[in-house]
Order: structure tokens, then C-alpha cells, then sequence
């Protein structure tokens, strides 16, 4: 495996070439030492038998499909299922490719820049799919620009699947969370989307106001408020750091796993909108250009 690793005065950001993986975040905290904000193996060979995609690449189509796959222009395309659920990407997905550096640049708002190509019928997606991924640091922000271009009618819901950890606690129940999402997808037991979208309000999904993550574990799709780029904030008292997310795609999926401490903010477009009608359009056509931008803020309260 390649390591890339680029820094700037508030931080440091190392990648892998296997599966785009962000390996390590390094925030400065509010004694000053630097806090790896991210969970993350040391060894980049542990990544190889990881489950949980730590900090990588998720696609051709992150989240979850229903059906065994979806039908586009009045074709079929079989999709990798397990009872009935096809998730982030299928058995080999984004995650466990490895990528081509494409470049690296350790100017004022250094970046490393990230390719792969996924072949027609990769996993049953159909279209020869060209991705990069921008990992770039600006002041006390990290920016991830994900782009793909394909030769042939597919869809593409690209994200980052990087759990977040902002201080030393072994649990996440006393970060404080904040959510600029008035609606969540209403799920079936398997977690695949029902096609309803429900309301926060009186739901123990409401953090429109900023509250204790508790003890509540989250694996659930909020809706965003489309008037904003902001989507999320999450704080810790422990360390002092606080970090914003903002984001121009329609949905953000909140997980926080039961085995380890660690929060995801999976920033993309609804799961199983290629087989939901009434969901955004999931559709990248010749000619067209896939594009997310994702931002995550960091400050520290000294």
C-alpha cells in the first residue's frame, strides 16, 4: 500500500491508495497535542480484513438497494445481495480497490488527488465509471470532492465512510450533536427505506437543537434542510474541538456502531433511490458529471 500524507498549520491528513482511506486526521486539541479525530488502524495491512470501511471510499452506490438490484431505461442489472439487500457497492466495492495517487500537492491548501476506474458491469453496475476523489485541507477544514464521469447511463451515490472520535472517551454517548435535518427515511427491519419520510419532531431523532448523543446508536437517514449547507455539528467538552459538516447532497446518514466508539456522517443521496421513484435522482448520464462536496470544519475551544 501508498501512504500520502499532507498537513497545514491547524492539521494533518494521511491517506492510503486502498480504498481512497483516510487513514488519520490529526486535529489540534485545547491543551495543544494533536488529536487523531478519525478510528484507524496504525498498520495499513490491517485494512485489508477490516469490515467496517474505516474512513474509505463507499461506492458504486453507498447504502442500500433493494430488490437485487434496479431497472434503467427498461434494462435489469443484477446487484450482489445478501437477504435481499445489496450494500455499499456489493461484495468488492470502492472500499477494497486500490486507487491510483494522481497527485499530491503540499501548497498553502495542500490536496491529494485519487482515481479509479470501474469497469462495465463491476459488481453488475452498468457503464465504465472514472472516479476522483479530492482530499484537500484549507485552513481548519478538510474538503472531499468526489467526481465521476461515466460512458454509459448508471447510478452513483459516492461517500466517505470515516468515524469520527474528538476526544479520548471510550464512548460517544457525551458528544453533543446538532442536526440541520427536519425529516428522516422511515426504514423496514433490514433497513432498507419504506419510501416514507417522516418528521424529527417528537421522535428521538430530533436534534434540531444541540443535545447529548446519549445512549442512543444510530444507523439512520436524515433528510436535510435543503436551505443550508450545514448539515451537522458535533462538539466535545473533553477536548475542546467541535467540528461542522456541510455538504451538497440531500441526505446524511448517521452511524454510530455498537462495537466501538466512533460516529459517521455519510453525506449522499438516499439509499434505494434507484428503485424509489420519489427519491432524488440517483442517474449519472454520458456527458454529465457526478460531483459531491463534502466539508468538515473543525474549531477548538481553548
Amino acid at each position: 500500500m501508498k501512504q500520502v500524507t499532507i498537513s497545514n498549520e491547524f492539521m494533518t491528513l494521511m491517506v492510503l491508495d486502498y480504498g481512497a482511506i483516510i487513514q488519520k486526521l490529526l486535529v489540534k486539541g485545547k491543551e495543544g497535542n494533536y488529536i487523531n479525530t478519525v478510528v484507524g488502524y496504525n498498520h495499513p495491512s490491517r485494512y485489508k480484513l477490516d469490515e467496517n470501511c474505516l474512513g474509505a471510499c463507499v461506492g458504486r452506490y453507498a447504502g442500500r438497494i433493494a430488490k437485487g438490484g434496479f431497472e434503467l431505461d427498461r434494462e435489469k442489472f443484477f446487484l450482489h445481495q445478501e437477504e435481499g439487500v445489496h450494500l455499499h457497492g456489493g461484495k468488492e466495492g470502492f472500499n477494497q480497490k486500490t486507487w491510483t495517487i494522481e497527485e499530491v500537492s503540499k501548497t498553502e491548501d495542500p490536496f491529494v488527488t485519487l482515481s479509479y476506474k470501474s469497469k462495465h458491469l463491476e459488481e453488475g453496475y452498468p457503464g465504465n465509471l472514472t472516479v476522483h476523489i479530492t482530499y484537500k485541507l484549507v485552513h481548519n477544514a478538510l474538503q472531499i470532492i468526489h467526481e465521476a464521469v461515466t460512458d454509459r447511463s448508471t447510478v452513483v451515490n459516492l461517500t466517505n465512510h470515516s468515524y469520527f472520535k474528538i476526544d479520548d472517551s471510550p464512548y460517544v454517548d457525551d458528544y453533543e450533536l446538532q442536526l440541520n435535518c427536519p425529516y428522516f427515511l422511515e426504514l423496514e427491519d433490514n433497513l432498507l427505506p419504506t419510501g416514507n419520510i417522516v418528521p424529527v419532531r417528537s421522535t428521538d431523532n430530533d436534534f434540531l437543537l444541540p443535545k447529548p448523543i446519549g445512549i442512543k446508536r444510530m444507523d439512520t437517514v436524515f433528510v436535510k434542510n435543503m436551505g443550508s449547507e450545514k448539515v451537522a455539528e458535533l462538539s466535545s467538552s473533553r477536548s475542546g474541538i467541535s467540528m461542522k459538516v456541510y455538504t451538497n447532497q440531500p441526505a446524511l446518514v448517521v452511524y454510530t456502531p455498537l462495537d466501538f466508539p466512533g460516529i459517521c456522517f455519510e453525506t449522499q443521496n438516499y439509499p434505494d433511490a434507484p428503485n424509489q421513484p420519489d427519491f432524488p435522482n440517483s442517474v449519472l448520464r454520458p456527458g454529465e458529471t457526478y460531483n459531491n462536496i463534502t466539508i468538515f470544519k473543525f474549531d477548538v475551544v481553548q
